[in-house]
């Protein structure tokens, strides 16, 4: 075993990936159990609905993207450690992760308020799923060519890649730490948002189809070949969406 090996088995390294297990585990939960409790049909918004639309869109947010985000988040805290042990300035990567999330929330807001207009135009059932096959149509399209877009792939090489995000970007302070975790989330949204797009299709409460976004989404960060594996994804989407306007 060597000393990079023996490093990540720390119990600083061991306590970050428990905890993000956990918080991992409870967004799973609330998207299994607090979802079927809280969320029904919606046939007129109010408020609440739309307050815990927004709230459901987070927490499925922080559920899907952690566990593909967890090696970056290893890294910071890794190198947070260190620095911690050498006596040099430290900063907490709950800065750096909460950064990243904010992002994913805002993104969330956005969605929210995004199915708060296609319900209202009649593309969206009260179940959260689309009511019309054209509009499934672009969405399997859209979604499928932007997967060979320039902008996909970069920004899949740069969230593949967590190393060059923290040489070029770390800053020291905690504003240093939150900014890095935001370029990393826009990064994130910039690769994954078109997926999540999806779920329109699907319904937005579809617990298989979000696990399998979940997968999809590890797949294309966390193998070498996963530029290729998104690539063959957009192939797939394409034709799904040709064979639904035919």
């Amino acid at each position: 075993m060597d000393a990079a090996e023996l490093k990540w088995r720390r119990p600083d390294q061991r306590l970050a990936i428990i905890t993000l297990v956990v918080v991992i585990a409870l967004c799973w939960y609330y998207l299994i159990f607090g979802t079927t409790m809280n969320m029904a049909p919606i046939g007129q918004w109010h408020t609440v609905d739309v307050f815990m639309l927004f709230a459901m869109w987070a927490i499925m947010m922080a559920g899907m993207m952690l566990p593909s985000a967890t090696p970056v988040i290893l890294w910071v805290n890794r190198i947070n450690q260190q620095r911690r042990r050498n006596h040099t300035a430290y900063i907490h990567t709950l800065y750096f992760v909460s950064g990243y999330l904010w992002v994913w929330s805002l993104f969330s807001g956005l969605i929210t308020l995004l199915q708060w207009w296609l319900h209202s135009a009649a593309l969206l059932s009260p179940m959260m799923m689309s009511a019309n096959r054209t509009f499934s149509a672009l969405l399997l399209i859209t979604a499928g060519l932007y997967q060979w877009s320039p902008l996909k792939q970069q920004c899949l090489r740069l969230c593949q890649s967590p190393l060059s995000l923290i040489s070029t970007q770390w800053r020291e302070g905690h504003w240093g730490a939150i900014r890095l975790g935001l370029i990393h989330g826009q990064y994130c949204v910039g690769c994954c948002w078109a997926l999540m797009v999806l779920l329109f299709i699907t319904g937005v409460m579809n617990l298989k189809w979000i696990l399998l976004i979940t997968l999809f989404v590890m797949i294309e960060k966390l193998l070498s070949k996963g530029e290729w594996f998104a690539r063959l994804t957009g192939v797939v989407l394409v034709g799904l969406g040709v064979g639904l306007l035919v």
